[in-house]
């Protein structure tokens, strides 16, 4: 093959790569989560993957940040074919360290996160590192999408939840989000033929019962561990938990804009008895 023929398959080569989307993919149950292999499996059937998540499990996190101490980041060979970088910091570090440092400004056509091990639907969005992370690429502009699996367990099978990140990660590429640029994504812990399809619905009001455990450590210190009940209080069809406890993922299109609205000309008193 003559030199002019090399170069021009290079070129052709180097075009179509830059062609394809750019998907930045992170999570919060660490690097060896199965979740993320499951989820990077599904980004590289679309394009160029980059993978920037935590190197320990960062659960219940939230949209936390790290500034008092130096981040960490070191490439690492996990993927095959896709370039990973371990960091030492939260799930929003490792979105923030991706367009920074890793992708060098470089703007992501997607950013996913996942898959989580256990639900991120109602209120443990608030909680989530998956789904903080998702946030996080979102308030930068990238279309995000945050998927979780109501399955805890290591040996969790991911295939249903491959099934229809695959579905829904296509949808998105080809049709963009109009009206918002976030998903949350959440997968009912049944066999993927169970699994009766989609809903798109609003976040269930829903709330934590807790309590702490007390004990002692072998010093005689107190200690005090964190439980609770999840407990449902809205039972409308039209919500996340409707959907998985009858069969279906729910797709919650999210926001990061907490304003209460209805309150708003509730308390607009306030401006002139203040």
């Amino acid at each position: 093959m003559s030199k002019a023929l090399i170069f021009l398959f290079n070129f052709t080569l180097k075009l179509q790569n830059m062609q394809k989307p750019l998907i930045l993919v992170t999570n919060d149950d660490g690097m060896l989560a199965p979740g993320i292999r499951a989820l990077v499996e599904v980004a590289k059937t679309f394009g160029e993957v980059v993978v920037v998540a935590p190197d320990s499990p960062q659960s219940a996190k939230g949209h936390a940040i790290t500034i008092t101490e130096p981040l960490r980041l070191s490439k690492v060979q996990i993927f095959e074919g896709v370039d990973a970088y371990e960091c030492s910091g939260t799930p929003v570090d490792c979105v923030k360290l991706a367009k920074h440092i890793v992708l060098k400004g470089r703007k992501p056509d997607l950013c996913v996160s996942g898959i989580n091990h256990g639900s991120n639907a109602a209120i443990n969005i608030i909680y989530s590192g998956t789904m903080s992370a998702a946030m996080e690429a979102s308030l930068e502009g990238i279309d995000s999408i945050g998927f979780s699996l109501l399955d805890h367990s290591k040996d969790a099978n991911f295939e249903g939840s491959k099934k229809y990140a695959h579905a829904i990660i296509d949808f998105v590429l080809k049709n963009g989000m109009q009206d918002g640029n976030l998903l949350n994504v959440n997968i009912p812990n049944i066999s993927a033929d169970e699994i009766k399809g989609v809903k798109v619905c609003r976040q269930a009001e829903a709330h934590w019962v807790e309590g702490f455990i007390e004990g002692l450590d072998p010093h005689g210190q107190k200690y005090y561990w964190l439980t609770g009940d999840f407990v449902n209080t809205d039972n409308d069809e039209g919500t996340d938990i409707w959907a998985l406890d009858n069969g279906y993922v729910s797709i919650v299109p999210s926001s990061h804009d907490l304003t209460n609205y209805k309150a708003i000309d509730s308390f607009k008193s306030i401006e002139q008895n203040i």
